[in-house]
């Protein structure tokens, strides 16, 4: 199997953070668009380990939630009837917690728009990554 050597790789992830998209990074770099997707995929997995591991004993005094909409493929008055209702198509939050005072996100959710998703995302454990708090959070919105 070939391997992407690290200059190729910084040459694709900086063409992606800097907002091309993925048809356009494979013109640009010559790398196939299955390779790229393979190296979103495991860039994803690395930084959430990393901040997994790393986002620990915060000194956030105040933590403010928030919901950020986004629609995949279509939005959902555009959706077929065969495609609405299913996840990773229409409408799409990623549920973000946020200090007040740094602006740093701390934990996040990607989901829907849904009591589960609303009740999945306020039962984070805060006491993983804040220094002495417990699970008091100030809503921005009315989830």
């Amino acid at each position: 199997m070939n391997k992407l050597t690290t200059q190729k790789r910084i040459q694709v992830v900086a063409a992606l953070v800097e907002g091309a998209s993925v048809n356009s990074v494979v013109r640009m770099t010559g790398v196939s668009k299955p390779t790229i997707l393979r190296l979103l995929a495991d860039l994803g997995t690395a930084c959430a380990m990393y901040q997994d591991e790393t986002l620990r004993n915060l000194p956030c005094k105040r933590v403010q939630a928030d919901e950020i909409w986004s629609f995949y493929f279509a939005k959902d008055k555009n959706l077929s009837e065969e495609m609405k209702g299913k996840f990773g198509f229409g409408s799409v939050l990623t549920w973000t917690a946020i200090c007040a005072d740094t602006k740093f996100i701390i934990p996040w959710l990607v989901g829907e728009r849904s009591v589960p998703y609303a009740v999945k995302f306020t039962t984070i454990s805060p006491h993983d990554w804040l220094i002495g708090r417990s699970s008091q959070r100030t809503a921005t919105k009315r989830i």
